[in-house]
C-alpha cells in the first residue's frame, strides 16, 4: 500500500491528487499502513527542503521511498542515495510503472522535462473543491527562483480541455474550482489563448459554483487588465487577487528581475478595487534579499501600508542552488528574521483592521470544508474565510459577529 506526503503549493496538491487517481486502490490514509511512501517534494525555500529531507531520512529503512516533485531538479545531490526512486513532475503519468519497478526491487532515476504538450489527467478530489491546473512552467527569469528549473518553460493546457474538465466536475456536484499554475497570468501565451477568455468560458457553464484564480505576476496582469477585470465581474468568480510584489524597492525588484515596478503593482490594485470594493488582496514579499538595505526594506513597509493587503505571504530569503541570487552576498539569518518580524507585525495589524470592518454584516458564503471544534469553513464572495455552521457544498447567508486577523466568525 502507498501513502503520499505532499509539500508546497496548490499545484503540488493537484499532482498528488493525480497520483492518487493513477494508483487507485493502493492509497492509504495513514503512513503506518503503507509499505511505500511517495514524497511529493518542494524546494522553493531552504526551510521546506530541510523538513522534506528530515522526513525522508526518518522513513528510510522502514518503507520504500519514492521522491517526486520539484526537489530532484532543484537540488538532486541533497536526496539520499538510498531512496528507491526519483522522478520529476513530468513523470507523474508513469507513476504506476515506477511503483511496480520499486516493488520489484529496481532503482528508478528518471527526472526530465517532457517536450510534448501536457495533457489533462483524471484527478481524485475530495469534498466540494477541485484543483484544476491550467498550465505548467512560467515565462519568468527571477534571479532567486529555482521552481522554474523543476517546472520548465510555459506549457499551457488547451482551453477546451480545461472547460471540459470543469464541466464534468460541475456535473459531479463540485462547487469550488481552484485554477492553478506557476503563473496564471501568462496562461495561453504559448498556444494563442488567454486567461480572461478561459475564465469566461468556465463561468458560462450551467450550475452554481465558484472559481478562484491563482497567483499571477503583475507584468502579465497589467497587459490584460481591462479584459481581466471584465472576466472577474461574473458572480461565479471569487473577488480574490493573488498578486505577488516581492519588494517595495525598485532597485531590489530590478535585481530580482521581476519585470515590473511598484507603480504597475499599485495601478492594478487600484483598478480592481474600483470595480470590486471588497477585493481580497493577497501578495508575497521576500525579506532579506541580497543587497536589500534598510531603506529598501522601509520602502516595502511603506508599500504594504499603502496598498493594505488582506494577506501577505512573507518569505525570509534563502539561497537556492543554481540561481543567480545565490552567488550574491548573503545576509545573516538574524537580519532576515528581524525584518520578517517587523513586517509580520504590520501585516497582522492591517489584516485585523480590515476584518473588523465586516462585523455586523450579512454575507453569502460557500461552505467548503470542516474547521475546528465541530464548525465549518465558508468562503465569502471575495474568498475571505468565515467560521460558520452548515454542510459542505452549501451556499448560505450568515452574519459576522467576530473576527481575527486571519478569518471571520459567525
Amino acid at each position: 500500500m502507498i501513502f503520499i506526503r505532499t509539500y508546497g503549493c496548490t499545484f503540488n496538491k493537484s499532482d498528488s491528487q493525480t497520483m492518487s487517481y493513477l494508483l487507485s486502490g493502493q492509497i492509504v490514509e495513514r503512513e503506518e499502513d503503507a509499505d511505500i511512501v511517495i514524497f511529493n517534494t518542494c524546494g522553493v525555500k531552504s526551510q521546506t527542503q530541510h523538513r522534506v529531507l528530515k522526513d525522508i531520512d526518518s522513513t528510510l529503512g522502514k518503507r520504500k521511498v519514492i521522491v517526486a516533485g520539484c526537489l530532484p531538479f532543484i537540488d538532486p545531490d541533497s536526496i539520499p542515495y538510498e531512496v528507491d526512486a526519483i522522478i520529476g513532475p513530468d513523470q507523474i503519468p508513469q507513476i504506476a510503472d515506477v511503483v511496480e519497478a520499486v516493488r520489484n526491487g529496481r532503482k528508478v532515476r528518471t527526472f526530465r522535462h517532457e517536450i510534448t504538450r501536457p495533457r489533462l489527467l483524471p484527478q481524485l478530489q475530495s469534498g466540494v473543491t477541485a484543483i484544476i491546473p491550467i498550465s505548467l512552467g512560467c515565462k519568468g527569469s527571477c534571479t532567486y527562483c529555482a521552481t522554474r528549473f523543476a517546472r520548465g518553460g510555459l506549457r499551457s493546457y488547451r482551453p477546451d480541455d480545461i472547460v471540459q474538465k470543469a464541466s464534468g466536475l460541475v456535473q459531479r456536484g463540485y462547487k469550488e474550482f481552484l485554477l492553478t499554475s506557476q503563473d496564471t497570468g501568462c496562461y495561453g501565451h504559448d498556444i494563442g489563448a488567454d486567461l480572461p477568455k478561459l475564465i469566461s468560458a468556465i463561468t458560462d457553464l450551467d450550475g452554481e459554483f465558484r472559481l478562484r484564480i491563482g497567483m499571477m505576476n503583475p507584468n502579465h496582469a497589467s497587459a490584460m487588465l481591462g479584459d481581466l477585470i471584465e472576466a472577474y465581474g461574473d458572480d461565479k468568480v471569487f473577488k480574490f487577487l493573488h498578486l505577488p510584489v516581492q519588494s517595495g524597492s525598485e532597485r531590489v525588484l530590478k535585481d530580482m528581475k521581476r519585470l515590473y515596478g511598484t507603480d504597475t503593482f499599485q495601478d492594478i490594485i487600484e483598478e480592481f478595487r474600483n470595480s470590486f470594493p471588497d477585493l481580497y488582496l493577497a501578495t508575497d514579499v521576500i525579506v532579506g534579499f541580497p543587497g536589500e538595505t534598510e531603506e529598501d526594506f522601509q520602502e516595502t513597509l511603506d508599500l504594504i501600508m499603502a496598498c493594505r493587503p488582506d494577506k501577505v505571504n512573507i518569505t525570509r530569503y534563502s539561497a537556492r542552488p543554481g540561481t543567480i541570487a545565490a552567488k550574491m552576498t548573503q545576509f545573516p539569518d538574524r537580519i532576515k528574521k528581524d525584518r520578517s518580524r517587523v513586517l509580520s507585525k504590520l501585516v497582522h495589524k492591517i489584516s485585523k483592521e480590515i476584518n473588523m470592518q465586516y462585523l455586523g454584516r450579512n454575507v453569502d458564503v460557500l461552505i467548503t470544508n470542516k474547521g475546528k471544534k465541530g464548525r465549518m469553513v465558508g468562503r465569502m464572495d471575495n474568498y475571505k474565510p468565515v467560521i460558520c455552521d452548515g454542510n459542505e457544498g452549501e451556499f448560505k447567508r450568515v452574519q459576522i459577529i467576530d473576527s481575527t486577523s486571519t478569518y471571520l466568525i459567525t
